[in-house]
């Protein structure tokens, strides 16, 4: 990637493996770097969880520092809502809600998919295996609330059949989009509504064109949820975790 980094007024990130380890905050070191970033530039974080979950990795983490929120733009449940900082609180600026039928469609195509599959859940999970975000319905093979090391396991081992069961919903739910995020989960929101459709929508709020962001994500591949934004022509940089995302800030920094 040899954008000039000098030129870039919107650093857009994925959050979840790019800013924080799954489900947990950022930590110490990251909440410097990140705070730096946002004294310079505005900062766009998109990400599969609904809002508690950016709060409980993101903002908490960036208690004392609510000064820069102004800068600090939130599109949770990848992309279907968008929350800005107004008046000491985070107010949404449009939320794209899944109908009440829509999301039991969505539910019952999960259940169908992995009957097709004779998909069988692991004895132990921890949380819910479906949970109904509002604005996207997502599945956690072995829970919302499992361990990282469990997680990092999962992905990519025998036990993980997420693309099996994306190639059975999409036979259910042609009418919907279905990404891989993460480590051990499945995201379903409205036809359109993606990463990409929320960069997209940085550019129409903030007046800032596409060549003057760069996002950084740990799923670009294909099939995985930040691949969409790909779509939009904006500068992307792969990810493997955190700590390259710090390496990357770091080396922002001092030419920003």
């Amino acid at each position: 990637m040899t954008a000039d980094i000098r030129q870039k007024e919107l650093f857009v990130f994925d959050l979840d493996g790019t800013l924080a380890k799954s489900k947990l905050p950022m930590d110490a070191e990251m909440v410097d770097l990140f705070s730096k970033l946002l004294e310079k530039r505005k900062v766009a974080v998109i990400g599969g969880g609904w809002f508690p979950i950016f709060e409980t990795q993101l903002l908490l983490s960036l208690q004392g520092h609510e000064d820069l929120f102004k800068n600090l733009l939130l599109f949770p449940t990848s992309g279907a809502t968008f929350l800005r900082y107004e008046n000491g609180e985070w107010k949404s600026v449009y939320a794209h809600y899944l109908s009440l039928e829509q999301r039991n469609k969505i539910k019952k195509a999960f259940e169908d998919a992995f009957t097709q599959i004779e998909y069988k859940h692991p004895e132990i999970t921890y949380g819910e295996i479906i949970e109904d975000r509002g604005t996207q319905v997502t599945f956690s093979a072995l829970g919302q609330q499992a361990p990282l090391e469990l997680k990092d396991a999962y992905k990519g081992s025998v036990a993980d059949r997420r693309w099996e069961i994306v190639t059975a919903l999409n036979r259910y739910l042609p009418e919907f989009e279905i990404k891989v995020p993460g480590k051990s989960s499945i995201d379903v929101t409205m036809k359109g509504i993606d990463k990409g459709y929320g960069v997209e929508e940085m550019r129409k709020h903030l007046d800032i064109e596409i060549a003057k962001m760069i996002f950084t994500g740990d799923a670009l591949y294909e099939g995985g949820n930040d691949e969409p934004v790909k779509r939009t022509g904006i500068d992307t940089i792969a990810v493997e975790g955190p700590e390259d995302t710090k390496k990357l800030i770091r080396g922002w920094l001092p030419q920003l």
